[in-house]
């Protein structure tokens, strides 16, 4: 009996995930100024997220880094920015949850640990992909 096997599938090609990098940070680093602006604008009766005025600081500064690496086209920096980003999306929810700093001085909400983590799981894993590649199968 014959056994019938798929063709290889090459493995998806390092610089199509580092362009995707770039992408993203070009999309995401103008949001983050757009969020930090935002908070210093809406009352914070209107707002699903914190309005704490270093947490807007904190956004607008970390938009304006992540998008001159952006639109400065460096892949390994986006990719970088955005697994570093990531994680701190993701330790901003943990201290959230456990009362660690900045949480006092942030003054999350529940909508920001929903956001930090969908975003820091989705930052840090396209940021690897771009830093390291694809697993090799």
């Amino acid at each position: 009996m014959t056994t019938v096997t798929a063709p290889a599938v090459p493995a998806a090609d390092p610089s199509a995930w580092e362009a995707r990098n770039v992408w993203l940070l070009k999309v995401f680093g103008p949001v983050l100024v757009a969020t930090g602006a935002l908070g210093f604008v809406l009352p914070p009766s209107a707002a699903l997220m914190s309005g704490a005025a270093p947490y807007n600081v904190f956004h607008i500064v970390f938009g304006l880094l992540g998008s001159a690496l952006a639109f400065r086209s460096a892949p390994r920096h986006a990719a970088a920015f955005n697994v570093a980003f990531g994680a701190i999306d993701l330790y901003q929810a943990a201290a959230s949850f456990a009362k660690l700093p900045p949480s006092e001085l942030f003054a999350y909400k529940p909508a920001d640990d929903v956001l930090h983590v969908v975003l820091g799981l989705a930052l840090v894993g396209v940021g690897a992909l771009g830093l390291w590649g694809p697993p090799k199968p």
